[in-house]
């Protein structure tokens, strides 16, 4: 088995669990508008709208929880097989550590944009 250093992966499980934090707390905020939009709005346009971002929210949420949990796992893996061999860890979970990197960039970037038509409804609806 290959090992590598282990010593900027840990940080990097930090600011992931950060940036998942303060995404599921926009979300709150964001539930808190559509929920204004739906009080004042009866038009099946406006009830539409409401619906497909309920679904998204819900949606979103769940991907916070999954990614949370896999990045807890893999901190955990980490940390085990660091232990266990002097502060390096196995390639392979270097190459985990990439593919979750990814995952939460794409997850940033899908976020980023249903907010940004989030915002497009509301300036409608508001």
């Amino acid at each position: 088995m290959t090992y590598t250093n282990a010593s900027n992966l840990g940080a990097e499980h930090g600011i992931w669990l950060g940036s998942l934090d303060f995404y599921e707390k926009e979300l709150d905020i964001l539930e808190t508008r559509l929920a204004e939009v739906a009080k004042k709005n009866t038009d099946a346009e406006a009830k539409a709208g409401v619906e497909h971002f309920q679904n998204q929210f819900i949606v979103q949420r769940n991907n916070i929880d999954e990614l949370k949990h896999k990045v807890n796992e893999h901190a955990h893996l980490v940390f085990e097989d660091a232990k266990h061999h002097a502060g390096h860890v196995e390639t392979s979970r270097v190459n985990e550590h990439k593919k979750i990197d990814d995952t939460v960039k794409t997850f940033e970037k899908i976020i980023n944009d249903l907010r940004q038509e989030f915002n497009n409804f509301l300036s409608k609806w508001m």
